[in-house]
């Protein structure tokens, strides 16, 4: 039963945000009892083609690439335990990014650039504003995973702040913590601007390696300060 309504799902037989038939309508349909129901549900929003909560009737989710990462992301979250498991999920986090402000470097837009120039103004205006500069750092990093245009790279950005976030949320803030970042954005930036891909790839490592020491400061229990 699950594979013929993923396959229902994933033909558009049932629409996007579509919610299932009630479960007697599904025994009907496909003959079967109540527990061959619930079971292929578990498993289709265990493979993320459904929504469910508790007492609403699954709610249909079609394949997309956003919802491959949060499946994905179920199973990250157990990794995330020690140090040892974050740095690997921040280590791969380096990567991406070091090559994707390469990309940027060579082919960004017009309009990229402004994008990036207007998430940069934004952070610095949220300095020693730790909920606003945070989403603001999230925001510029976010503009350098869309300047690729392909959808892949904002779905994984969108997972790795939430599987990054709890850990971001420990750190210490204060205004020059803020600063030092900002600086770090800035400079990535200008490498972009110039064309310069290998330091944009430089400051991009800069940054994370200052981020990571914070990150792992805050797991230790220790304060960072500057």
């Amino acid at each position: 039963m699950a594979e013929r309504l993923a396959a229902m799902i994933i033909a558009g037989e049932l629409a996007n945000g579509q919610r299932l038939p009630p479960e007697r309508h599904l025994m009907r349909r496909f003959g079967v009892g109540r527990s061959v129901v619930r079971e292929a549900i578990a498993s289709l929003a265990h493979r993320g083609l459904l929504v469910t909560r508790s007492g609403c009737r699954p709610i249909v989710r079609p394949p997309s690439y956003e919802g491959a990462v949060d499946a994905i992301g179920r199973l990250v979250g157990h990794l995330l335990t020690d140090e040892s498991g974050i740095h690997n999920l921040f280590e791969s986090r380096v990567l991406v990014e070091a090559a994707l402000v390469r990309q940027a470097a060579v082919s960004a837009r017009r309009e990229d650039i402004e994008e990036l120039r207007a998430a940069l103004e934004a952070n610095h205006a949220a300095i020693g504003q730790p909920d606003a500069f945070y989403a603001t750092d999230v925001a510029f990093h976010g503009v350098l995973y869309r300047i690729a245009r392909n959808p892949i790279f904002p779905a994984l950005h969108k997972a790795y702040v939430q599987w990054l976030m709890g850990y971001w949320r420990r750190l210490t803030c204060s205004p020059d913590i803020d600063r030092l970042n900002h600086v770090g954005h800035c400079a990535i930036f200008e490498a972009i601007l110039a064309r310069d891909p290998d330091e944009a790839e430089a400051a991009l490592r800069r940054h994370l390696q200052v981020a990571w020491e914070l990150v792992r400061g805050a797991l230790a229990g220790r304060e960072t300060t500057i």
